[in-house]
């Protein structure tokens, strides 16, 4: 048992028993980049999370590692420059995750049109090039109206005047989070779930020393000491930076809401990732991207002012991106019945900055002459042989268009900020899923230089661009090749070769270990043997706690395989009461919580108005 329910309660012990180096509140993938990166450099390491693991944002994105085409609309080509180098490092660390999945982007004549086919253009190589695959076949491609068709033909005729494709990757948010969870366990972090930091810890020089938490599981109140204590609580930043603040109430975050729908693909049968403008000139695009047998679609940020444990999916959600979809994709005539799956999370955006998507500003009006002359310079800039002004002043030279006036959730800034407070609190908020890594490495460099400037603790930072997850430890130019030799390991311990492929595709190098359970475990009654590996190793090795961690983050069940769930749910519940030895009211009430997350998930409330 590497990361169970008994690793969670020794884990609680020991950071009694200690000073931490480092404590860090909030175990979404902020946290868990931290974690890993400062358990791999020797720091003495803790992290508490008051959910499960990935149960906020980072179980509830959009689901890509993507490059942020949308971001050269205002041609911002440092943002784009960064996200697709760290998109090549999540594929070397965790080359198990993201996978390949060119996008298409079709173009309309219509009003508030995001891309013209020139814009796209343009965009588009600048893309290929920032992200290394020009002269590649995964090299974009400019389609013509009847290209796009051919590749979608569902997709709304009228307008269309053309499209382009490029590369994109998907990703599994949740699986990402709890690898880089597993590693820094491995490496000696002491982590533990449901466990929610209350207060600070302060010497008699108010500065904060630790936290005062509450275990959630035995509402037992603990303390926790640490020489430094970093919060990458995501859309609670503020909240927990504001614990026994007495001063200024620090307002730094405007928490946004991204709400996804699921339907069967013969619904809405796309063969691969579309992403397309809502057409109703509000300057915002709508993924629509095929996963497993279903189609999911969605779109991001619209301000959030309600419950952040709880974002809702709303009617006015569903009708919003229904009408888009039902606009895109004449032929699919969806409703609210149609919904299988759904999900709305929070991003935790920074406010203040205008007119940009991402962390870059106002970018004027453009001229029309050669792009060329764009192209050059970036690959100048790209060499440091010239300066971002130097590609602002070619972009001034290429095309007319007016940036966005106004700050609506989609132009906040997507970076991200690193701040220590007064009291001595770290804090670590904005950003986005591709660029966690590099968060997490900016953050650890001024960690260890506190931590030998004022502690006289010496550290040295691993190289985490080459540092592997739990999982990870495959040839990033090879995947293919590595996950099929583990598919056919699998079938040696008594799997069919889809159950296996289904295993090693989802954990990678940790295959091995399912397969080993077969030795330990047999069946369980009302589940196969695959979900029986499954739900074992959700359970000792990924300190899944209940039902809802197993089929909602460990696995993709709730989401994108719904029609099978109901016949799992029992036998789930069964064999995790008997691995737990759970009393009756301890069953019953991790039975009501699943059945509550359905609700939700499922859309019951308003599917019954």
């Amino acid at each position: 048992m590497e990361f169970s329910r008994e690793t969670r309660r020794l884990a609680l012990q020991r950071m009694q028993d200690r000073t931490l180096d480092l404590l860090i509140i909030g175990g979404g993938i902020t946290g868990a980049g931290v974690a890993l990166q400062a358990a791999a450099s020797g720091l003495d390491t803790g992290l508490i999370e008051m959910q499960d693991f990935a149960e906020g944002t980072s179980s509830r994105s959009t689901k890509l590692v993507h490059g942020g085409l949308r971001y050269l609309k205002q041609f911002d080509v440092e943002v784009v420059s960064d996200t697709v180098s760290e998109r090549a490092v999540v594929q070397q660390i965790a080359p198990h995750i993201p996978k390949p999945d060119p996008m298409l982007l079709p173009v309309y004549d219509e009003p508030g049109s995001t891309f013209s086919m020139f814009r796209l253009k343009v965009a588009m190589d600048l893309y290929d090039l920032l992200a290394g695959v020009t002269n590649t076949p995964a090299a974009n491609k400019v389609l013509s109206a009847e290209d796009v068709l051919k590749r979608e033909p569902d997709l709304q005729k009228e307008g269309l005047l053309g499209g382009g494709i490029y590369l994109d990757f998907r990703n599994n948010d949740a699986r990402l989070v709890i690898e880089n969870i597993k590693r820094a366990n491995r490496d000696g972090a002491y982590i533990a779930s449901h466990v929610k930091a209350e207060d600070f810890l302060f010497d008699d020089n108010n500065q904060i020393i630790g936290v005062r938490a509450r275990d959630l599981l035995t509402d037992q109140v603990i303390d926790i000491k640490a020489r430094l204590v970093i919060n990458t609580t995501g859309p609670w930043s503020d909240t927990v930076r504001n614990f026994s603040n007495e001063g200024k109430q620090i307002h730094q975050l405007r928490p946004t809401k991204g709400v996804h729908l699921v339907v069967d693909r013969q619904k809405l049968n796309v063969s691969q990732p579309v992403y397309v403008d809502t057409g109703l000139n509000d300057g915002r695009m709508i993924f629509v991207l095929p996963r497993e047998d279903k189609t999911y679609f969605g779109t991001t940020d619209t301000d959030y002012h309600g419950d952040l444990e709880h974002p809702t999916v709303t009617k006015e959600d569903v009708d919003y991106l229904l009408n888009i979809v039902n606009k895109r994709f004449p032929e699919a005539e969806l409703t609210i019945d149609d919904i299988e799956s759904s999900w709305a999370g929070l991003r935790p955006l920074l406010s203040g900055n205008s007119a940009s998507d991402y962390n870059g500003g106002n970018s004027g009006k453009l001229s029309d002459e050669s792009f060329e002359e764009l192209i050059d310079s970036v690959k100048d800039y790209i060499a440091h042989k010239n300066h971002r002004e130097d590609v602002e002043k070619a972009i001034s030279h290429v095309e007319s268009s007016t940036s966005e006036k106004e700050l609506d959730p989609s132009a906040v800034s997507r970076g991200s900020s690193f701040e220590r407070d007064d009291n001595g609190l770290l804090t670590l908020a904005g950003g986005k899923i591709t660029d966690y890594r590099k968060m997490a490495e900016g953050a650890m460099e001024t960690i260890i230089n506190i931590l030998d400037k004022e502690y006289n603790r010496k550290f040295k930072l691993i190289n985490s661009k080459t540092y592997p997850v739990s999982g990870g430890e495959i040839n990033p130019s090879n995947v293919d090749s590595e996950i099929e030799a583990y598919a056919q390991l699998g079938t040696l311990s008594g799997l069919s070769i889809e159950d296996a492929r289904y295993i090693a595709n989802l954990y990678g190098s940790n295959a091995p270990k399912l397969f080993a359970l077969t030795r330990q475990i047999t069946e369980a009654e009302g589940l196969s043997l695959v979900e029986t590996l499954s739900l074992h190793y959700a359970m000792d090795y990924e300190m899944a706690l209940s039902p809802t961690d197993f089929f909602l983050r460990r696995t993709n069940h709730m989401l994108f395989m719904r029609d099978n769930l109901d016949s799992l749910i029992q036998p789930v519940i069964d064999e995790m009461a008997k691995h737990y030895q759970w009393s009756d009211q301890d069953k019953t009430f991790y039975e009501e919580e699943l059945h509550e997350t359905l609700k939700d998930n499922d859309l019951a409330a308003l599917k019954d108005n």
